[in-house]
């Protein structure tokens, strides 16, 4: 018992894990993040759907999305973004790794009679001869990446975008990780149920790394029969490392805002937005 306890509540090195599967593709969680999605009022999977009204209003107007316009929008989750942008006759497809999410995108898309390519994929894995206009990573995405996928993911814009096409994206800054800190806590059924509908034990430790400004919470789930471990990565970034590799990928940033919804840059936000074009 000793053991299991020290192994709970050990640090991983920075990314050394990769979950994204356990959170996304079981069968509880999955429907579980869906409920969160489709909450209009709260900020958790997505934002609240107001905020995402004006974000594809200010999208509309910023990249002159006109009928035809090419934009993929990468972890779409129950399309809340792609759905919208249809309905401006944007030529959309989505990508995410929930099949839960995609098939509840689909079927507003057929009820709605909007023609939406969906495909159920981890997007560091999507490929496709299509050629964009834009690009979308909403919801901090990108900060759940290790460097070495944030690279691969860099790479697969540029090669989906077409000469001169842009990406928009948001990032969490330095300043959310200052706010951030470390703890530890037990609880019968953690997150009133959220891991599975069977009675449960949950484990949830965060800690943070300072020379890589990155964060992780660390779930612990023990059920009878299955343990499980769930890490979630948060990399928090200054707009000049994030120009950075963006540069190194052949982007060029362009703007920065406070969010995707076009609010003026302020340093001292827990998150920013970046338009990048491809070089």
């Amino acid at each position: 018992m000793f053991d299991e306890l020290e192994d709970i509540n050990r640090r991983p090195e920075p990314f050394e894990f990769y979950t994204a599967d356990d959170l996304w593709t079981d069968e509880h969680t999955s429907e579980q993040m869906l409920k969160f999605h489709l909450k209009e009022d709260i900020d958790v999977s997505s934002r609240k759907a107001a905020f995402i009204e004006r974000s594809v209003e200010w999208i509309a107007s910023a990249f002159k999305i006109v009928a035809g316009t090419k934009i993929a929008d990468f972890g779409c989750g129950p399309g809340l973004y792609t759905t919208r942008l249809a309905r401006m006759q944007a030529d959309v497809t989505g990508i995410d790794f929930s099949k839960r999410s995609i098939e509840y995108a689909r079927e507003v898309a057929t009820k709605e009679g909007l023609s939406i390519r969906y495909v159920n994929q981890n997007y560091l894995e999507y490929e496709t001869n299509e050629r964009f206009d834009l690009v979308l990573m909403i919801m901090c995405d990108y900060c759940a990446l290790s460097p070495a996928q944030r690279k691969v993911m860099l790479g697969k814009f540029h090669a989906f975008l077409k000469d001169g096409g842009k990406g928009l994206l948001d990032v969490y800054s330095l300043n959310a990780f200052e706010q951030r800190e470390e703890k530890a806590l037990y609880e019968a059924n953690l997150l009133d149920g959220f891991w599975s509908a069977d009675k449960y034990y949950g484990f949830a430790n965060t800690f943070k790394y300072e020379k890589e400004k990155l964060v992780v919470d660390k779930y612990t789930i023990i059920e009878t029969g299955r343990r499980r471990t769930i890490y979630n990565w948060f990399q928090h970034l200054s707009p000049e490392t994030l120009e950075r590799e963006f540069a190194a990928s052949g982007f060029v940033i362009e703007k920065k805002f406070c969010d995707v919804a076009g609010t003026p840059f302020d340093s001292k936000a827990n998150e920013f937005a970046v338009v990048a074009r491809k070089v």
